[in-house]
């Protein structure tokens, strides 16, 4: 640790690594929501966090555990099911009246194609506005599991999720249709 009358302390979660707080001021300046996406191992996490000065608030919180209520029977953190849950919580904005937004990545690399861009593509399809590239989402291919099917072909066999993997866009679809149906 650094010495000296002149050395400042960081911030806690700076110090472990929890917060950038350079990220977080040039989102909270837009004065919108942020749309947050965060994944751990076993799920995908979206939420609609509001900025007040005695905390933020979470308006909406949605995980891809909640797909199994429309019948999603596949992995709960692959990119279809990030896409299906950013549908879900873009969806659920909508009804709350929030149509607009900043999408907050947190300490994640925004690789292109990556999970994250799957969740930003299923709010936009839900209708919410979210400055963003096109180039950045992943194929729609991979978006319907496409590749997780075609790996599944290959000798490969996972009967661990309930379904057979072959059949995941076929899924992924009936699914999507689910949850546009109940909003």
């Amino acid at each position: 640790m650094a010495k000296g009358p002149r050395y400042v302390v960081k911030f806690r979660r700076r110090r472990e690594g929890k917060t950038n707080y350079r990220k977080r001021l040039a989102l909270l300046k837009s004065g919108k929501p942020r749309f947050v996406f965060r994944r751990t191992l076993t799920k995908i996490i979206g939420q609609v966090i509001e900025y007040s000065e005695k905390g933020d608030k979470t308006l909406i919180a949605v995980t891809s555990e909640e797909l199994r209520k429309y019948g999603w029977k596949a992995g709960l953190k692959n990119t279809p099911a990030a896409y299906l849950t950013g549908l879900l919580l873009g969806l659920k904005a909508k009804k709350a009246g929030i149509a607009e937004g900043v999408f907050d990545f947190g300490l994640y690399s925004p690789t292109k194609g990556n999970r994250g861009f799957a969740f930003l593509k299923g709010l936009i399809d839900a209708g919410i506005e979210i400055p963003h590239s096109e180039e950045r989402f992943p194929s729609e291919e991979r978006i319907r599991g496409e590749h997780i099917a075609n790996f599944e072909k290959k000798d490969h066999h996972f009967s661990t999720y309930g379904i057979d993997l072959k059949d995941l866009p076929k899924h992924f679809e009936e699914v999507k249709e689910k949850i546009m149906k109940n909003f």
